[in-house]
């Protein structure tokens, strides 16, 4: 087997190290030495933006903000899925992670940020969300961590919480989603999202396509229609 070669590192605001390695074709994404994301599994990733996007009339001018831009593939199946009349926003709060996607990601997914589909922020989603205008999204996605309790980055246990749910709803159309990746099936945020006024759908999601077992959850919350 072929060794890990480093290809850059980073820190995060919270003080983590982020580093980026190549083995073969495939890139790994670290933080503090732990394994974060690889382009070798990829699957619930893009479920994420199936998820997001499904049942959207063909054509249909949409608006979404993916927020964590990571290796790029949320970003990649947005724009596949919601075709050419959408508007991508990404949040990103590494700078250096948007750096990374265009200098060794071209060939995967870095030159889609030159797609004029698509809007980069070096921001992260919670500051991006408090000036927004009122229910500007048809879908909003959010890999910025492991989850709501499985946190790298502290400051993200905000958008987690009352406060950060309240954005999300506000920001978010009548029937709009908003797609939650988490490491693990967490019933608390769950609860915490039902509380928030948002109809939920729980969805296990693979990490590779081929697996035979789910590795991560997705929380799929819809803000319910103005008629309902």
């Amino acid at each position: 087997m072929k060794p890990f070669i480093t290809l850059a590192q980073a820190m995060t605001p919270d003080g983590a190290e982020l580093t980026l390695h190549r083995r073969d074709s495939d890139f790994f994404l670290r933080v503090n030495r732990e394994p974060l994301m690889a382009t070798n599994a990829v699957e619930s990733e893009k479920c994420m933006a199936r998820l997001a996007c499904a049942g959207w009339p063909p054509h249909k001018p949409t608006r979404v903000l993916v927020g964590g831009l990571g290796l790029g593939f949320t970003l990649r199946q947005v724009l596949e899925s919601a075709g050419k009349n959408v508007t991508v926003q990404v949040a990103e709060l590494v700078p250096e992670i948007v750096a990374w996607n265009r200098r060794f990601l071209a060939d995967v997914n870095g030159r889609l940020l030159d797609d004029p589909r698509v809007q980069v922020s070096i921001k992260d989603v919670f500051s991006f969300l408090q000036p927004a205008p009122l229910r500007p999204y048809d879908a909003i996605l959010l890999d910025v961590d492991n989850g709501a309790t499985a946190l790298v980055q502290r400051d993200n246990a905000r958008l987690y919480g009352q406060t950060g749910l309240a954005l999300l709803k506000r920001a978010l159309k009548p029937g709009g989603r908003a797609v939650f990746w988490s490491a693990t099936p967490d019933r608390t945020f769950a609860k915490q999202l039902t509380q928030a006024g948002f109809a939920i759908e729980i969805v296990a999601a693979k990490a590779h396509a081929q697996a035979k077992r789910a590795a991560h959850t997705l929380f799929v919350a819809e803000n319910p229609r103005l008629d309902h």
